[in-house]
């Protein structure tokens, strides 16, 4: 099967989620849970640190749809959230629980901003996952996308 030049690679998921998980190792962070999706929304790589608890990798993963579902960063999901709850709380059913509109879920972009997939993490502070995620992105070579 060939790949589209815009596509989310495995190698770079892979490289994403060890390099996100290194990030948090290094600042002292609270065990993570890491999911990096295509653009599809297709899971391409998961990993969890020792220590996470149970709801840690539905979590990343329901951040890192809610990112790719509404097309914006973690932070703008977050402003929208708060100013738009029951919008919000809608998409939540509407999506069956698989969005969490919180810091911590980054679209992934290549060089000329074509839209990659994101990654969700969760186990730390909101901000802190977030952190990571960008840490993971870009030392894959890829554009981090957090929102503004």
């Amino acid at each position: 099967m060939t790949t589209h030049p815009s596509d989310l690679g495995l190698p770079q998921a892979d490289k994403i989620a060890s390099e996100a998980l290194a990030a948090a190792r290094r600042h002292g962070f609270a065990p993570l849970a890491v999911a990096v999706l295509d653009a599809r929304a297709c899971l391409k790589v998961f990993r969890a640190d020792d220590g996470t608890s149970m709801l840690r990798g539905d979590i990343a993963i329901a951040k890192a749809r809610g990112a790719l579902g509404m097309g914006v960063g973690g932070r703008d999901l977050a402003r929208r959230a708060a100013a738009n709850p029951a919008f919000f709380q809608s998409l939540g059913t509407v999506s069956q629980g698989g969005m969490v509109p919180v810091r911590g879920s980054v679209l992934v972009r290549d060089a000329r901003g074509a839209l990659l997939g994101a990654v969700g993490i969760s186990g730390d502070s909101a901000e802190n996952d977030e952190v990571c995620a960008i840490a993971g992105i870009e030392a894959a070579g890829l554009a981090a996308d957090a929102g503004a």
